[in-house]
């Protein structure tokens, strides 16, 4: 079993054997929009979400556990009921739910949290999955560092141009998912983060963030090509 498999297959333990008595979160009431409701994570619950957000020594950074007593236990990756009309594998993101389904068969998904754009960088549309890097390097549109002066001391210089390199550091985090619309770049990812913290808020530049488990948990399950639906943030 390869090393990658081995922490998926671990991952998924976790998630799918728990999945009954987690109830890892307030989501959408019954009636609502894509899952059901669900009570909060009991002892045993939270028990299998450290070993689900646990340490990943064996990656090119070693990734630390989660702090979960900084996130919202309703954000954390859970299996839920679905009820939208989309094709299992598609990846569909609820910016007002702060959201993220992993479309699944038979009327499921894999729920996980996420951080979305602050207001005013707001988006939604449909993708595709152009490209899937692990541990990116990170390359702040000029836009962003006009915005942010004190990125410019984070920068050196890459292969690509200035840039942070991929590393614990880097607010790219683990894995990059690169978002395209009609053959062109979007600009837009879905990515790990090293402020875990976030997730569950409206914080990014129009990024989808998550925490780095869970972007490795995704990135190893979405092909390249993958469809990504982007909801308007005033659904549900």
């Amino acid at each position: 079993m390869t090393r990658m498999s081995r922490r998926a297959f671990v991952a998924d333990v976790a998630m799918f054997g728990t999945a009954l008595v987690l109830g890892g979160c307030a989501s959408t009431p019954e009636g609502g929009d894509m899952a059901s409701s669900a009570v909060a994570p009991d002892a045993a619950g939270m028990s299998s979400y450290a070993l689900m957000y646990g340490p990943v020594p064996d990656e090119r950074f070693a990734v630390p556990a989660v702090d979960l007593s900084k996130i919202d236990p309703a954000f954390l990756r859970r299996e839920v009921p679905y009820r939208g009309s989309e094709a299992p594998g598609t990846v569909v993101i609820s910016p007002a739910e702060r959201y993220l389904y992993h479309v699944q068969p038979g009327g499921r998904a894999v729920r996980y949290g996420v951080g979305v754009g602050k207001e005013g960088f707001e988006w939604s549309g449909v993708a595709t999955i152009n490209s899937k890097q692990e541990w990116p390097d990170w390359y702040p549109p000029a836009e962003m560092i006009e915005r942010r002066p004190d990125i410019k001391e984070q920068l050196v210089e890459l292969r690509s141009g200035m840039g942070v390199p991929g590393g614990l550091r880097n607010p790219i985090g683990a894995r990059g998912l690169y978002l395209w619309q009609n053959n062109e770049d979007t600009l837009f990812r879905i990515h790990g983060t090293n402020e875990p913290h976030t997730i569950g808020k409206s914080v990014s530049s129009g990024c989808i963030r998550m925490i780095n488990q869970d972007v490795m948990h995704l990135y190893e399950r979405v092909p390249i090509g993958s469809e990504v639906k982007v909801l308007p943030v005033a659904v549900g």
